[in-house]
């Protein structure tokens, strides 16, 4: 099915609710379709203005959601409104489950060593009907050599956590390897292995994730400051826009 898309700032977002993507990836994943599902945020959205591949990449990928408060606002303000923020991290819970009820192959692509380890282990106790296809840390240096492993995994699912842009780029150049859903999840390997902590719901419903972020990583505050530069230039935007209307 084809879903309507929202420009922001040059990438294209894919207008589509959490139900919809969820149920069309089920769809997705049992017809056996390969697909690219990425969830941008504010700070991707001004790397890729800064790299034309980048946008090409989030461009052609089969679904580009909007993950972050940021990036509906600025939907808003452009009057090109998305429906709601669809997360990487909660995509990624839902799409475990289903793995586990349809006794799914994942493969887990990312993070520390010790990170994953931790991670894999929660998995087989939380997913016990999850086949987990195989993993990887994200500290490698022959991608040709994981992305056969990928192959010979003959997974359902890949979930990367490689962070951006690397994690975009690396589906983008290996996905055809497996006929899988393949989605960029950043540092959601951390939480599911307990290593961060994700913001509690109160948090999580007044869009402050990322000030509960910022109090747990200081060192995030320069990162932080792509937010208040992304506005201005959807305000710029809007100005413009209302100058040629």
């Amino acid at each position: 099915m084809s879903y309507p898309q929202v420009d922001i700032l040059g990438v294209k977002f894919t207008k589509i609710t959490n139900h919809e993507l969820l149920e069309q990836l089920k769809k997705d994943s049992l017809l056996h379709k390969n697909r690219f599902v990425v969830t941008a945020n504010p700070e991707i959205v001004l790397f890729a203005r800064q790299n034309p591949k980048y946008t090409s990449i989030l461009n052609t990928a089969d679904y580009t959601t909007a993950d972050g408060i940021g990036i509906i606002k600025g939907a808003r303000i452009l009057n090109r409104p998305l429906p709601e923020r669809v997360t990487g991290y909660d995509t990624l819970l839902a799409l475990l489950s289903f793995a586990n009820e349809q006794q799914k192959r994942v493969y887990f692509l990312g993070a520390q060593p010790t990170v994953i380890t931790k991670m894999i282990a929660k998995i087989k106790r939380k997913y016990p009907k999850l086949i987990i296809a195989g993993y990887h840390d994200g500290y490698f240096r022959d991608e040709e050599a994981v992305a056969h492993d990928i192959r010979q995994a003959a997974p359902d699912f890949v979930f990367v956590a490689l962070g951006f842009p690397k994690q975009e780029f690396f589906i983008d150049t290996y996905r055809h390897s497996s006929q899988a859903i393949w989605m960029g999840v950043g540092g959601s390997f951390d939480v599911l292995a307990g290593v961060t902590r994700r913001a509690p719901l109160f948090w999580q419903k007044h869009h402050l994730e990322w000030f509960y972020r910022l109090l747990q990583e200081p060192s995030r505050l320069g990162r932080m400051l792509a937010l208040p530069h992304y506005l201005l230039l959807i305000f710029q935007t809007k100005f413009l826009n209302n100058k040629k209307s």
